[in-house]
Formats: C-alpha cells, structure tokens, sequence
C-alpha cells in the first residue's frame, strides 16, 4: 500500500445500506429456494408430533442457534482473512478486521494489492463455505436448523456477492487493493 498512490487509483464503493436491503431481499429468495426442495424431500419425515416437538424445543434451540449465529460471522470475517492471507505476498500481517461503525458490520481488510481473481475468491469463500456447502447439506440429511443457517448466510454474504459481481467487471490483470475503511476497493489500471 506504501507504493502505490492511492490518488492514482479509481475508487469502487457499495452503498451498506442497499447492500443490506440487497441482503433481505436475497434471504427471501434463498429461503423459498431452499425451503421448497426440502419440503418436498423431507415432508414425510415432519409428522404433526416431530413439528410439535420441534416448536416445544424451539426456546432452548433458538437460543443457542442464536449463539451459533454470532460465532458464524466471526467465522464469516475470519474465512475472508484465511483466505486474503493465501494471496497476499505479507500473508497474514497484510490482515485487519474491525466494525464499520455507521451500520455496526463487521469486516476484514487486506492492505495488499491483489489482481480481481483472488479478491473475488476471498470474498465469495465465506458464501460457499457457511452458506451454500450447508445447504447442500440440509437437503441431504434433512436439518431444518441446517436449512435456516444456510439461508441466514446465503443471505449475510449478500455484501460480497456485490462487491465479487463489481470486480468482475474490472480487467484481470488490473490491480486492487482493499479500501481500509468503506465496502469497496481502488483499481490500479
């Protein structure tokens, strides 16, 4: 980052708040993609008992479920560094997280240039790895607790989804480098 003049470079920024309505909107979506095909898989499998049963059980399961939530964006933010760290020439020291205290969202910053393909992938890993990977995995072994953590993800890396679709649209071989304080990046042509 000490190398390169950061007014030499183009400034791409998403709007957080859109960004979170982007968020619900994909939630909704994931949800009733996700929710048909294991209704239709596992409907046998929720007798009028095993759905009383569930709601019964539902304070204590919610609550931890919550917890779980609150452990998974850790994870979330620390996928995005693990994985910003392979492509960084500095490696784990070009890392920083923190919270962006305008919306209270937490983040991960890597403060060295990469080209659009790694960022892409650092920004799409914590997507695949808490969201879509259990979803897939919901629909096979039928957790409806599964499913709920899969479209909670889907839905909490609606954030990177944007920022990969905008870096798909640069030049491979430009480089950029992670902005340290808003959603976005500069462009180094």
């Amino acid at each position: 980052m000490k190398e390169m003049n950061i007014e030499n470079g183009r400034m791409v920024t998403i709007d957080i708040e859109k960004a979170n309505v982007f968020a619900v909107v994909l939630m909704v979506v994931c949800g009733i993609a996700l929710l048909v095909p294991f209704i239709l898989i596992w409907h046998d499998q929720w007798s009028r008992e095993t759905v009383d049963e569930f709601f019964d059980s539902f304070l204590w399961r919610g609550s931890l479920f919550l917890v779980l939530m609150a452990v998974g964006i850790v994870v979330h933010e620390l996928i995005h560094g693990i994985t910003f760290a392979c492509f960084a020439p500095s490696g784990w020291r070009s890392i920083s997280f923190g919270i962006m205290k305008k919306m209270a969202t937490p983040y991960c910053h890597c403060n060295e240039p990469l080209h659009p393909r790694p960022y892409i992938v650092a920004a799409l890993m914590p997507l695949i790895v808490l969201g879509l990977i259990p979803a897939v995995i919901c629909l096979v072994i039928g957790s409806f607790y599964l499913l709920l953590w899969s479209i909670v993800f889907i839905a909490a890396a609606g954030g990177d989804i944007w920022m990969a679709w905008l870096m798909t649209k640069e030049r491979p071989d430009c480089t950029v480098l992670d902005h340290p304080t808003e959603a976005g990046y500069y462009v180094f042509d």
